[in-house]
């Protein structure tokens, strides 16, 4: 195994990683994107964006287009219920430079579900390909489209009757890679992500692009999931989410170099700190504090006294000056302190997941 069997290129972009940064919901904006990219994550999708609100000029609407010259390859990620809406809010994020065009079928939340939106749609096979189809037709000559979806609805015969008929129909339209979480909508995140059936999807899509998610939370299970179920690629979520570490842990783990060893808390230091700063530049003092609150809650997971610094993050920071003497207290930049091990940074941010 190697770069030589996973050279991931979705339609005419070439990635040559199949390590993916997920389109994360309230997450990753172009701050945390810019910090995934420079340790090593060849390819981001934005925060899935509503395709209405594309339409809509405003600071938010600029917000959720914003991308830098070195962001790319880059991908757009989109959701709604109407498929005349969804091909222009295509258009309007193609034209503002993003390389791939994703349409998702996969969020389980249950408001997105009320307002026949995400994973609604797996259940609707006529309205999900009626979206495919126009996307397709709105931006396929300047971009490649894309689709996330999960395994079903739930774990019924018709289910899975209902996924096939949209994974096949989309392929048969056009598109260049389809996404599969191996869990249900049902299930939400709760539960193991079901691997065998993707490796399962896989045998039975051939040379079709089909990239797996669920579960990949450490390098290892990247490896993992790439040897068990013969994917072209993965989609990091949760997994990297204060930790963009894991993108090079990946990397030479796939190249079959040792994995890198844990950051320092030096390392870390730099790290966050070049986040708040980046999130202080896009968003305002204000709202970078809100922001980063949630991200420094895990980017804790990787410090020695987890628990400690979570709380200083979630309690104690109200103020940019605030950030600054967090930093100080536990991330004291002279101290090397070692990093905590990586099977009990595991426990801790699956403990912060709720």
């Amino acid at each position: 195994m190697g770069y030589d069997h996973f050279m991931l290129t979705i339609g005419s972009v070439e990635i040559g990683s199949p390590f993916v940064q997920a389109a994360l919901s309230g997450y990753s904006d172009l701050p945390m994107r810019t910090i995934a990219k420079r340790l090593g994550c060849r390819f981001t999708l934005n925060e899935v964006v509503l395709d209405k609100f594309i339409m809509y000029p405003g600071k938010k609407n600029k917000r959720d287009l914003a991308m830098t010259d070195d962001m790319h390859p880059v991908g757009g990620q989109l959701m709604g219920s109407d498929p005349d809406v969804f091909a222009e809010a295509a258009d309007v994020m193609v034209r503002a430079g993003y390389d791939v065009m994703d349409i998702n079928f996969g969020c389980p939340v249950k408001k997105v579900l009320g307002r026949c939106r995400g994973g609604y749609m797996l259940g609707h096979p006529d309205e999900a390909l009626a979206i495919v189809r126009n996307v397709y037709g709105a931006v396929s000559d300047r971009v490649p489209v894309t689709v996330k979806m999960r395994r079903g609805m739930d774990d019924s015969p018709e289910a899975e009757r209902r996924f096939f008929e949209i994974f096949d129909g989309a392929f048969e339209i056009g598109v260049s890679a389809i996404t599969v979480h191996g869990r249900t909508v049902e299930q939400r995140y709760k539960g193991p992500s079901k691997w065998e059936f993707l490796s399962t999807l896989k045998k039975y899509a051939g040379d079709r692009v089909v990239l797996g998610s669920g579960d990949l939370f450490r390098a290892e299970d990247c490896i993992r999931m790439l040897e068990q179920t013969g994917v072209d690629g993965v989609t990091i979520a949760r997994g990297c989410i204060g930790n963009p570490w894991i993108f090079r842990e990946c990397e030479a783990l796939l190249a079959g170099r040792p994995k890198p060893d844990p950051p320092t808390i030096a390392e870390q230091r730099a790290v966050i700190a070049e986040h708040c700063e980046l999130a202080r530049e896009f968003f305002g003092d204000d709202r970078a504090t809100r922001i980063m609150r949630k991200h420094c809650i895990r980017y804790a997971s990787r410090h020695p006294s987890p628990k400690k610094v979570r709380r200083a993050f979630a309690e104690d920071v109200k103020t940019p000056k605030d950030w600054q003497n967090v930093f100080d207290h536990f991330y004291d930049s002279s101290v090397d302190y070692p990093a905590i091990p990586d099977d009990d940074a595991q426990l801790v941010a699956a403990g912060a997941e709720g």
